[in-house]
């Protein structure tokens, strides 16, 4: 894989750390921040370190400008008409996305405007999103001939198959509140009142042991993909393993004490 262009003016991605929230915002906003192959190498340079980074609890991803992301650039696909470069940018696309579901702090999609394509991928592939009433989402690849296939992956694991297929097969946009019921996103808030939303979700979520957060995330992953007897298996297994660990025990013997936890060092 090529180096990150982090020293690109402007960056095509900026980081903001603040109290465990770790923000990522793509920052190709003129041109509705195209998941070209630059911004993925910049991308999964920073999901790898934050990955490795315990002091980082959330991760919050943005965009500037007046989309979220428009999907793949498709004049840079276009000007290299090669089976074997479009293998492997699809591929890099993939290993993005099953890195985002592979670290251990959740991820939130902050969703003001466009989600297309890759861009509505994107969406589904975050653990947890958050959009505008303003936030616009479509399968959009078919309408130029390009059936959204890797989007359909993360797409049909969010929304019931036959509405994700009306998306893939029409390329038709649907609104926040449409999205919202689908469950391709959790929380819809006014545009206004979307970093406050985003705010409480991540308070919410940094308020409770990183452990226990990080073994239930790789747990619902790896069981939705299983048959049900294999899927309980991991499952008491994560927990027998979870219930093990400090903060697990003080919670519960919290719990019987009808006292607050003390979490001591660990978040």
């Amino acid at each position: 894989m090529a180096q990150p262009l982090m020293n690109e003016d402007p960056p095509y991605l900026l980081r903001r750390d603040e109290n465990g929230v770790a923000t990522l915002t793509l920052n190709r906003g003129d041109r509705l921040n195209p998941l070209s192959k630059a911004m993925m190498d910049v991308l999964q340079h920073e999901i790898n370190a934050i990955a490795a980074d315990s002091r980082v609890r959330v991760v919050v991803l943005a965009g500037e400008g007046k989309a979220f992301c428009a999907g793949h650039d498709l004049k840079q696909m276009r000007a290299t008409p090669s089976l074997d470069y479009y293998q492997q940018l699809f591929k890099q696309c993939s290993q993005l996305m099953l890195s985002l579901q592979k670290i251990p702090q959740p991820v939130i999609a902050r969703v003001h405007g466009l989600a297309t394509a890759a861009g509505c991928q994107l969406v589904a592939t975050c653990d947890l999103a958050v959009a505008s009433t303003e936030a616009r989402f479509a399968a959009s690849g078919v309408n130029y001939g390009l059936f959204c296939s890797t989007p359909a992956v993360a797409l049909s694991r969010n929304v019931l198959r036959k509405q994700a297929m009306e998306m893939l097969l029409t390329g038709d946009f649907i609104d926040a509140h449409e999205a919202q019921a689908r469950g391709l996103v959790n929380r819809v808030v006014a545009p206004e009142a979307l970093d406050e939303e985003i705010a409480r979700l991540t308070a919410s979520i940094i308020a409770k042991p990183a452990v226990a957060i990080a073994m239930g995330k790789q747990m619902f992953y790896r069981q939705n993909e299983m048959g049900l007897a294999a899927a309980y298996q991991l499952a008491g297994e994560t927990m027998a393993c979870n219930m093990m660990d400090d903060c697990a025990l003080e919670g519960v013997q919290a719990f019987i004490d009808k006292r607050t936890p003390s979490w001591r060092s660990k978040p």
